[in-house]
């Protein structure tokens, strides 16, 4: 029986890994700094007297830190372990989140928003894709993909939840409920489910196959990478953080327009399932082409059709393509660039999603300010969706396939 249990703990080991990334992912930075702030973006705007690109300016300024800041997170955790990074880091962003709530002034939160930024650098995807993809090899991608369903789960549930507070107790209010969900989601899981390898055989795991993030920064492939990642997050964050005060410039109630960012959620959840299953079993760029395509159409039909269902349609095609930096990303650094320096690749091409995914918003902020009107905001957005697209088919055959290495969390299948 004692053999029996211990190999049942052997398999259920990596997927509690994937349930700790689940949890940790619905509270990481997308969901909190991206997704629900359509939801504050009117209410902010009008207590402190600014305009929605002024404001927009503070998603700009937080997700470019974030993208500065996560490459040097992305080396800590290849040199000192996800635990010993991640468990502070989710300690500092729950309480950076619910310092927002002070501010008195657009400075002084674009300021905190500025904070935020940097804090949210532990709490991206980085370590939890680290984790599932060290802990599976022949199914990596169907885990990665249940992992982003996390992502989806936070885009469809914080907006409303940040809805329910803000129309209950005011914006300031949400903000720290938003911290405390934040703490109660994620580090009980981190804490509990997900274990670096321990010294005596972390030296077995030196010799993980793939390229140097030196090496990898000198590829084709790598800016390749970067290039259709900066892009897709340019097109899918700059709606998603719009399209509340898009529907609501429309007419659609503010609990209504919430509902599509929820919408969007949901449909990120399935696609990144689909994905996920896909990429154990199709090339992966023909995946990636099909999740880049979907938010490009969508776009266009935000542009040509003038409704609340069309958005809600749009916002579904949107959704498909949101999150792809967590099954995405990973699954192509490990296909093409390997797992030694896994960290620190993930870490670079995730600052140029963040980079993305903070002009988008502020493109479309800008488009709204300079011509009351989004339309030349969502063109440039389809445009680069349509680059994106493009990219990933210049990829060729993968260079690490199969790869078996000694670790202390391996996929038993």
């Amino acid at each position: 029986m004692s053999d029996l249990g211990g190999e049942h703990n052997k398999r259920s080991r990596p997927w509690l890994i994937v349930l700790a990334a689940v949890l940790g992912l619905l509270v990481g930075n997308g969901p909190v700094m991206q997704f629900s702030f359509g939801v504050f973006l009117k209410p902010i705007a009008e207590e402190f007297g600014a305009d929605r690109g002024t404001m927009s300016s503070s998603i700009l300024i937080g997700l470019c830190l974030t993208a500065i800041a996560t490459p040097f997170v992305g080396r800590l955790i290849d040199r000192f372990g996800i635990r010993r990074v991640t468990l502070p880091a989710i300690v500092l962003f729950a309480g950076a989140t619910a310092l927002l709530s002070i501010a008195t002034s657009a400075v002084f939160f674009i300021a905190l928003y500025a904070l935020l930024g940097v804090i949210a650098a532990g709490q991206t995807p980085l370590p939890y894709a680290k984790a599932v993809a060290a802990a599976f090899d022949k199914r990596r991608g169907l885990a990665l993909g249940v992992s982003m369903a996390g992502v989806g789960l936070g885009t469809a549930l914080l907006p409303q939840i940040s809805q329910l507070l803000l129309t209950n107790f005011g914006w300031r209010v949400a903000y720290i409920g938003l911290g405390a969900v934040i703490f109660l989601a994620s580090f009980p899981a981190v804490f509990l489910f997900i274990r670096d390898a321990k010294p005596s055989t972390a030296a077995i795991r030196v010799d993980q196959p793939g390229m140097t993030a030196k090496n990898a920064l000198r590829t084709s492939t790598f800016w390749i990478l970067g290039c259709a990642f900066f892009f897709v997050a340019l097109g899918a964050a700059g709606v998603i953080a719009h399209i509340v005060p898009l529907l609501t410039d429309r007419g659609v109630a503010p609990q209504s327009a919430a509902t599509a960012i929820s919408i969007a959620g949901i449909a990120l959840i399935i696609g990144r399932l689909l994905a996920g299953y896909l990429l154990d079993r199709v090339f992966a760029p023909y995946v990636a082409f099909i999740f880049f395509f979907a938010p490009f159409i969508g776009v266009l039909i935000l542009y040509f059709v003038a409704g609340a269902p069309a958005a809600m349609v749009a916002a579904v095609l949107v959704g498909i393509g949101l999150g792809a930096e967590v099954d995405l990303i990973a699954f192509l650094v490990s296909r093409y660039l390997g797992m030694k320096s896994f960290g620190e690749i993930y870490g670079y091409l995730f600052s140029m999603f963040m980079f993305g995914s903070g002009m988008g918003p502020f493109l479309m902020g800008m488009s709204f300010q300079k011509s009351g009107s989004y339309d030349t905001g969502l063109i440039i957005l389809a445009v680069g969706l349509a680059v994106a697209t493009v990219s990933v088919l210049k990829l060729g055959a993968y260079n690490f396939t199969g790869e078996k290495h000694v670790s202390t969390q391996q996929d038993p299948a």
